[in-house]
C-alpha cells in the first residue's frame, strides 16, 4: 500500500547511485543572463549555499582582476566542498588565468565541435585545423599539472561519428581521468535510445563510454524545454556528473535546473542520501530579492505556490493526509505548507481555518464540523465575494478571524461536561 512517503519505491540508475556527482555553474554560466549583474558579494553567498547543500564542484571565469579575487576567497573559506575549478577557452592565455591562482586543480576547457561554432563562429577552415587548437591547449593545461574538462560544445548538432568520438579518443589518450562534458547548447538533445544521432542523448553518452571515457558530465541548456530530461538521460546510460544552475539561469532560455535534480537525485533514488536540500526556498528568496531573478509561483521545488493549497478536493486532502497532494514534505526543502482560502474551496478548508482561528483567539482547541450551521454561513459569505464582487485575491487569515468573531465569538461555544462538572479544551462544537 502507498499511503505515505515511507511506502513508495526508490528508484535505482543502471550504473548504480553511488558516483552520481554535481557540478554548478550558477556563478559562471547562470551570471551570463541578459538583465542581471551579479556583484562579489553575490557570488560569494552563492558559493556559501553551495557549501550548504554538498555540490561537489562549482566553475568560475578568472580572467580579470576581480574574478580573481573571488576564487581566492572562496578558496581562503577552506571548504572542502564545492571544489573551486577554472574554466579556459581552448587557449594558452587563458589556461594561465587559470594558473595564476596555485589553489585550483582543474579547468574546463571550451572545445566547440558543430560546424557552425568551429566554422562561422571561430573562422577556422577544417575540422582537422579545430582539433589541433583543442589538444594544444589540452596538452598545455596538462603539461602544467592541471586536470582537465574537455567542454565539447554544441554536441547535438555535430557529427558524432565522424568527429566527436575519434577526438573524443584523442583526449582520454592524452589524459584517461580526463572528463568529457556533452554541452547541448541549444537544447537539441532528446532522451530517447531510439532517435539518431546527433539528437539521442543516450547514444553519445552510450558512444563515448564505448571508447573508454571514464567520466562523462551533461551541460544541457533549456531551449526546448527539455533540460531536466536529457540531463536524466544522461545519468541513465551512464554519465556521473552534469552541469548546473540554479534556477535554471543563464542565457536564453537557461539551463538544466539545479534544484530540480538535486530533488530528484535526494529524494527519489535509492541510498542515496548526500545533498542537504532544508535551504533551498531561502536559496530561492535569495536569488530574487538580490539579484533580481523572478521565480514563478508555480515554479517547482522553490515556488511560492508550491506547497499552496486552495481547491476544495486539494485542500480536503492536505488536511487529511499530506501526502495525498503533496509529493514531498515541505521542510524537505525549507518550504512551509500553505491552506488558502479562495474561489474554489470547499468547507473542509473553511473549517480547518474556523479552527485555527478559534485556537488563536480563545488560546484553547476546539473541533468544528464543516456542516456546522457557522462555517456553511462563513462558507456562503466568501462566494458571495466571489460570485458577486469583484474579488480576485485569496481571502486573508484576519478576515477569517472577522468572520469567528462574528459568528463564533458571541455565543457560547465551550461546553460543560455535565458528568464531571468540568469545562473540555476540546469540543465538538
Amino acid at each position: 500500500m502507498l499511503r505515505k512517503y515511507e511506502d513508495m519505491p526508490k528508484i535505482e540508475f543502471p550504473h548504480g547511485n553511488d558516483n552520481i556527482k554535481i557540478s554548478d555553474s550558477t556563478i559562471r554560466d547562470g551570471s551570463q543572463m541578459a538583465g542581471i549583474v551579479m556583484k562579489k558579494w553575490h557570488k560569494l553567498q552563492i558559493y556559501e549555499y553551495l557549501h550548504k547543500i554538498g555540490i561537489e564542484k562549482l566553475e568560475l571565469f578568472l580572467f580579470s582582476d576581480t574574478d580573481q579575487a573571488i576564487a581566492k576567497e572562496m578558496l581562503d573559506k577552506g571548504y572542502e566542498l564545492p571544489e573551486v575549478t577554472g574554466w579556459a577557452r581552448a587557449n594558452p592565455k587563458d589556461i594561465d588565468s587559470v594558473l595564476k591562482i596555485d589553489a585550483i586543480k582543474e579547468t574546463g576547457i571550451l572545445m566547440s565541435v558543430s560546424e557552425s561554432h568551429m566554422f562561422d563562429k571561430m573562422g577556422l577552415k577544417t575540422k582537422e585545423e579545430a582539433e589541433d587548437k583543442y589538444l594544444k591547449a589540452l596538452d598545455y593545461a596538462l603539461d602544467h599539472g592541471l586536470k582537465v574538462r574537455c567542454h565539447l560544445e554544441d554536441v547535438t548538432r555535430a557529427d558524432i561519428e565522424g568527429f566527436v568520438i575519434p577526438f573524443s579518443k584523442k583526449i582520454i589518450d592524452r589524459s584517461p581521468d580526463a572528463m568529457i562534458r556533452v554541452c547541448d547548447t541549444l537544447n537539441y538533445g532528446v532522451s530517447f535510445l531510439e532517435v539518431d544521432l546527433p539528437y539521442s542523448v543516450p547514444k553519445i553518452i552510450l558512444g563515448l563510454k564505448d571508447i573508454g571515457v571514464k567520466h562523462i558530465e551533461t551541460h544541457v541548456h533549456d531551449d526546448f524545454g527539455f533540460g531536466v530530461a536529457a540531463t536524466m538521460a544522461g545519468y541513465w546510460y551512464g554519465a556521473d556528473w552534469s552541469s548546473l544552475t540554479f534556477l535554471g539561469i543563464g542565457e536564453r532560455a537557461g539551463n538544466t535546473e539545479l534544484e530540480k535534480i538535486l530533488l530528484f537525485l535526494q529524494y527519489r533514488l535509492k541510498g542515496f542520501d548526500k545533498y542537504n536540500l532544508e535551504c533551498l526556498t531561502e536559496f530561492s528568496r535569495y536569488m530574487e530579492s538580490e539579484i533580481g531573478i523572478r521565480v514563478p509561483r508555480n515554479k517547482s521545488v522553490v515556488g511560492m505556490n508550491v506547497f499552496s493549497h486552495e481547491s476544495g478536493i486539494h485542500s480536503a486532502g492536505v488536511i487529511k493526509n499530506p501526502f495525498t497532494y503533496e509529493p514531498y514534505p515541505p521542510e524537505l526543502v525549507g518550504g512551509t505548507r500553505q491552506l488558502l482560502i479562495g474561489s474554489t474551496s470547499g468547507t473542509e478548508i473553511v473549517r480547518f481555518k474556523v479552527e485555527a482561528a478559534l485556537k488563536e483567539l480563545m488560546k484553547i482547541e476546539v473541533a468544528v464540523d464543516k456542516d456546522d450551521p457557522r462555517v456553511m454561513l462563513i462558507h456562503n459569505a466568501i462566494k458571495k465575494i466571489y460570485d458577486e464582487e469583484d474579488r480576485r485575491s485569496c481571502i486573508s487569515d484576519e478576515e477569517i478571524r472577522g468572520y469567528v468573531e462574528e459568528h463564533f465569538m458571541f455565543k457560547p461555544i465551550v461546553e460543560k461536561d455535565v458528568t464531571s462538572g468540568k469545562e473540555n479544551n476540546k469540543e465538538k462544537l
